[in-house]
C-alpha cells in the first residue's frame, strides 16, 4: 500500500507539473514581435541591387523589382496573410549614399515605415575607384550617419536593417580587384559601426557570398563583380530573413 500511495503521489505531481510546465514555458518565451499589430510595414532602398528593375507605377507585376527584395517580400506575403504585411522598394539604381539622402523625406520617411532595409556603398565605392576625390569613406560615413539620425529622430521606433555592401573579383572588378578592395573595406567597416551605434540589425552580405564560392565561382553569384544572378539574389533574400529572424521572430 505503501508503495502504491508513493506512486500515486509522483503520478499526481507529475501530471501537475505537466499542466504548469506549457503555461511557464510559453510565458518564458513570449516574444512581442511574435504579436505585432496588423499592416507592419517593410521599405528596401537602396542602388540598382535593390532597384531590380522595379516599374514605377502600380503594376503589381513588377513594382517590388526583380531581385532580393521581391524574394523576401513574395514569400513573407504568401506564408503570413493574415499580418497584412506593407512592401515598398525605393531602391534606385546608380544611386550613392548622397542620392539617398536627397530623397529620404519623400522615398522613406513619408512612408512612415515599420523596418527600413538600407543597402548602399557600392556606386561610391566605384566612383572612388573611378577618381572622384570628393566620394571619401569619411564623408560616406557622414551623410549615412545623417540619413540615420534623420529617419531616427522622425520615426524613432523604426527598425533599421543595414546591409553590408559587396563585391565579387568578376569582370572590371576583377581587373581592379585591389584598388576596389581598398575603397570598399572602410565603407563595409563603416556600415557594421553604424550599425552598433543605431542598433540596427546588421546583414553581412559579403561574408554570405564569401561562403557560397565553396559551392560555386563568383560568376554564379554575381555576373559583373557588382549585380547579383538570380542565384545571389536567391542567397541575399534567405540571408536577410535568417538573419532578420533573430531580432523579429515573426519575420520567417
Amino acid at each position: 500500500m505503501a508503495l502504491r500511495r508513493d506512486f500515486l503521489k509522483k503520478t499526481i505531481l507529475g501530471s501537475a507539473a505537466g499542466i504548469l510546465l506549457p503555461e511557464i514555458a510559453s510565458a518564458s518565451s513570449f516574444d512581442k514581435n511574435e504579436s505585432i499589430e496588423k499592416g507592419y510595414t517593410f521599405l528596401f532602398q537602396g542602388d540598382s541591387i535593390t532597384d531590380g528593375n522595379r516599374t514605377r507605377n502600380t503594376d503589381w507585376n513588377h513594382v517590388m523589382g526583380h531581385g532580393f527584395a521581391y524574394l523576401i517580400a513574395s514569400r513573407l506575403w504568401f506564408d503570413h496573410p493574415e499580418k497584412e504585411f506593407h512592401f515598398f522598394n525605393r531602391g534606385v539604381s546608380g544611386n550613392k549614399i548622397t542620392d539617398l539622402a536627397e530623397r529620404w523625406q519623400t522615398d522613406a520617411l513619408d512612408l512612415k515605415p515599420n523596418l527600413v532595409n538600407i543597402l548602399v556603398g557600392v556606386n561610391d565605392t566605384e566612383s572612388a575607384v573611378k577618381g572622384n576625390k570628393e566620394n571619401t569613406s569619411q564623408s560616406f560615413e557622414t551623410d549615412y550617419r545623417s540619413v540615420l539620425e534623420k529617419t531616427k529622430k522622425d520615426l524613432p521606433d523604426v527598425q533599421l536593417v543595414l546591409g553590408i555592401p559587396f563585391l565579387l573579383p568578376v569582370g572590371r572588378v576583377k581587373e581592379k580587384w585591389e584598388i576596389y578592395q581598398n575603397e570598399l573595406k572602410p565603407r563595409q567597416e563603416i556600415v557594421g559601426k553604424l550599425a552598433k551605434e543605431f542598433n540596427a540589425i546588421e546583414i553581412d552580405f559579403q561574408s554570405e557570398f564569401d561562403k557560397a564560392l565553396k559551392n560555386a565561382p563568383a560568376d554564379y553569384w554575381i555576373w559583373d563583380g557588382i549585380h547579383p544572378m538570380p542565384a545571389g539574389h536567391e542567397l541575399m533574400a534567405r540571408f536577410w530573413i535568417k538573419e532578420v529572424h533573430k531580432k523579429l521572430k515573426f519575420v520567417k
